[in-house]
C-alpha cells in the first residue's frame, strides 16, 4: 500500500474527495515528519509510537576495498506498534 491507496481507502470510507484524502493523509505525514524533527515522539492511540533514536558513531568496513571507514553518527526514526497492531498482525 503506498499514500494513492492510503487516500482511496480513506475516502471510500468517509465519503470525502480523492484529493481531499490525500491531503489529509500527506498532512498526518508530514506533522509526523515535523515532530520527528523536533526530537518529539508521536504516539497515535491503537497504532503505535513513533520514536527519535539517537545512533553513536562508529567504525565500518567499504565492501568494495575492506578500508576501515568512520560511519557519522545520526538520528534514526523507529516504530514501535501498539498490542492492538501486533495482536492484528499475529492472528
Amino acid at each position: 500500500m503506498n499514500n494513492n491507496d492510503l487516500a482511496d481507502a480513506l475516502a471510500a470510507a468517509n465519503g470525502i474527495t480523492k484529493a481531499d484524502a490525500r491531503k489529509y493523509v500527506d498532512g498526518v505525514f508530514s506533522a509526523i515528519a515535523e515532530a520527528a524533527a523536533k526530537g518529539e515522539e508521536v504516539s497515535l492511540n491503537g497504532f503505535g509510537k513513533f520514536k527519535v533514536k539517537d545512533s553513536a558513531a562508529r567504525e565500518g568496513r567499504n565492501p568494495a576495498t575492506g578500508e576501515t571507514i568512520t560511519i557519522a553518527a545520526s538520528k534514526k526514526l523507529s516504530f514501535a506498534p501498539a498490542k492492538a497492531v501486533k495482536d492484528k498482525l499475529n492472528g
